[in-house]
């Protein structure tokens, strides 16, 4: 069995799918995106074409190992994230071909269904008390949402109250069982971090995310958490990156991206590493249904996942949503706040290959807001 054709999909919301085909008419999915940057992710997967066509998509290690030490540079959320998608595409093709769902040659599963969590709110949420409560009402037994708006490196304490009241209100309304994790979203510069975590304290969150930047990860060496678990890890790309995370021995949960860090086979061995640190796994999946799909199978075979984040209904899809390219929409159906994981072949989603080339013609161009702080510098988005 030999690759013979590789083809990329710009699809709404701000998604990138792949498409590999091989020569014996069967096919693999994947998703491969740099939120933002869905045109450089598309032209660093046709600069790796050459390393893939004609060969075996059997042989996933060894096109890893290609396409990672191949050339010269290496690593970063562009390239990574091509590797990624085209990983999850080779898994998808090489589990149809024997018939079984990727987890079953990861090892076998160690579980039968991963708890899920929503989001909720937008960038400077409101009214959280009530989303929550919605969410809780649909099933969902725990919920994600955005801290706070712009900071400046030292900023005022109104902002950092806000943000107490409004995790307060959900804590307050949903009941002390209840989780509720916060996401600084790298926003947040030490000084802030450090006052935040002591005001949010009281409400026994199931983590805080990012509470800094990944490239002031020592930041945190500094910091008391106040017991708060900490998580992190959306914006690094390989098992090299995450070194510094587990030497640091501050992280409590790692969050690598199906789509980011090198897809399936790399997850695999950062989960690993992460067992090894006594340190959890939740899995960043803010994007499309392959990149969800791809996640479950990690979920499947990993013992120290104890979340999975997923995009249905979250405020960065803006007309097209998670269920909308499945030909099953049922696949990822929730319940009691777990999703099943599912025994069909391959990443267990069969893609509306007809709306995905529909759709494709739109050429979407999303990118992320820029903000800025009251005195007109730029802030962390």
């Amino acid at each position: 069995m030999q690759i013979k054709k590789i083809e990329l999909f710009k699809v709404p919301p701000r998604w990138l799918f792949l498409k590999i085909t091989t020569d014996q008419g069967l096919s693999g999915w994947g998703e491969a995106i740099v939120e933002g940057k869905a045109d450089t992710v598309r032209a660093a997967v046709k600069e790796m074409e050459s390393y893939l066509i004609d060969k075996n998509p059997m042989q996933i290690e060894d096109i890893w190992q290609t396409l990672y030490r191949g050339a010269f540079y290496r690593g970063g959320p562009v390239l990574m994230s091509a590797i990624a998608g085209i990983d999850q595409a080779l898994w998808d093709i090489k589990g149809k071909y024997l018939q079984q769902p990727v987890y079953e040659l990861l090892g076998g599963k160690v579980r039968d269904k991963v708890r899920v969590y929503s989001w909720i709110g937008g960038d400077r949420p409101d009214n959280v008390a009530q989303a929550a409560q919605e969410k809780k009402d649909a099933g969902f037994t725990a919920v994600k949402m955005n801290g706070t708006e712009e900071l400046h490196y030292i900023d005022s304490y109104k902002k950092i109250d806000q943000a107490a009241a409004r995790v307060a209100a959900i804590r307050e309304k949903l009941g002390p069982d209840f989780g509720i994790a916060v996401d600084f979203h790298g926003r947040v510069h030490k000084g802030m971090a450090r006052i935040l975590f002591k005001e949010l304290e009281p409400y026994r969150l199931m983590f805080i995310e990012e509470p800094v930047l990944s490239e002031n990860i020592e930041a945190l060496a500094t910091m008391d958490t106040f017991g708060i678990p900490i998580a992190l890890g959306e914006r690094l790309f390989s098992r090299w990156d995450y070194k510094k995370v587990f030497e640091l021995n501050k992280v409590d949960i790692i969050q690598p991206d199906l789509s980011h860090a090198g897809g399936i086979s790399e997850v695999k061995k950062i989960a690993a590493m992460a067992e090894a640190y006594d340190t959890a796994v939740a899995p960043h999946s803010p994007l499309g249904p392959i990149n969800l799909a791809a996640s479950l199978q990690i979920d499947a075979v990993t013992p120290n996942v104890f979340i999975q984040e997923q995009s249905l209904g979250i405020h960065y899809n803006q007309g097209n949503g998670l269920l909308d390219y499945l030909v099953n929409k049922e696949v990822f159906k929730y319940k009691d706040g777990y999703a099943e994981i599912s025994d069909q072949a391959g990443l267990g989603i069969e893609i509306d290959e007809e709306l995905v080339r529909a759709e494709a013609k739109s050429a979407h161009n999303w990118k992320n807001p820029v903000w800025r702080n009251q005195d007109g510098t730029i802030a962390e988005w």
